[in-house]
């Protein structure tokens, strides 16, 4: 495991941006695992100036979202599909079908996890594969507990990830208790893995991932196996 420590958020999401500009300029056909959230909002701005400066093109890029919330239409607001849309998939040239995101609405969910896990493997698996973290150390919306052997699947989520995304909400009662997620060991067999930690609020979360101890209990342990992980922070959380 590699760590890169940035000088501030913007410097984190300007060295991302340009490992997976390298990659993609390198393999424009790479498959890019993608991560929701406030902590790569700013990497997604810098990937989009790097294609506004035509330094990078997706025409080829193939997406897999890492999760859906169950319950949300993809027109909802707080869904994954439309966060995706209004900060980096309008503004970049990646075409319709080739972005993936879980379904979930879908009448059949276990099928609807097969069929996703199905579309990863038909693409090679995952080239590079953008993480964030929680505060309880979960990757994805795989929470404390979940296996290591876990493939894409349903997830109860914690009561503090819910708390956590309440913000975005308008009452906590509204805030899903189930989502879809790509599982530890869909992750784990991404190429590549990129971290990014942000904020005072991950300092606990990145202090148990430097300590080294892997468990079940803390999800995202289990990056210390993988042969060619960055994880990059900001100095906001570790100072």
């Amino acid at each position: 495991m590699q760590i890169i420590e940035a000088e501030n958020y913007e410097d984190m999401s300007r060295i991302a941006g340009q490992i997976i500009a390298r990659e993609i300029n390198s393999k424009p056909d790479t498959a890019l695992g993608l991560a929701t959230g406030s902590t790569p909002l700013g990497l997604y701005t810098e990937l989009v100036k790097l294609y506004e400066e035509k330094r990078l093109s997706f025409q080829h890029t193939i997406t897999f979202n890492l999760d859906e919330y169950v319950g949300l239409p993809a027109s909802d607001s707080n869904s994954y599909h439309y966060f995706m849309k209004k900060h980096f998939f309008q503004y970049i040239d990646l075409k319709e079908e080739n972005r993936h995101i879980p379904n979930g609405m879908a009448e059949n969910l276990q099928e609807e996890c097969k069929k996703y896990e199905r579309l990863i493997e038909k693409s090679g698996g995952i080239d590079l594969q953008i993480l964030g973290i929680g505060g309880n150390g979960h990757i994805g919306f795989n929470e404390p507990g979940t296996p290591f052997s876990a493939q894409t699947h349903i997830i109860c989520l914690d009561q503090s990830t819910r708390e956590a995304n309440a913000r975005f909400f308008p009452t906590m009662e509204q805030v899903p208790a189930k989502a879809i997620t790509v599982g530890i060991e869909t992750i784990m067999r991404s190429k590549q893995i990129i971290l990014l930690i942000s904020g005072k609020t991950k300092y606990n979360a990145y202090k148990r991932l430097l300590d080294g101890e892997i468990t079940e209990t803390f999800p995202a342990s289990i990056l210390h196996k993988h042969d060619n992980c960055t994880v990059i922070v900001d100095k906001e959380t570790v100072c």
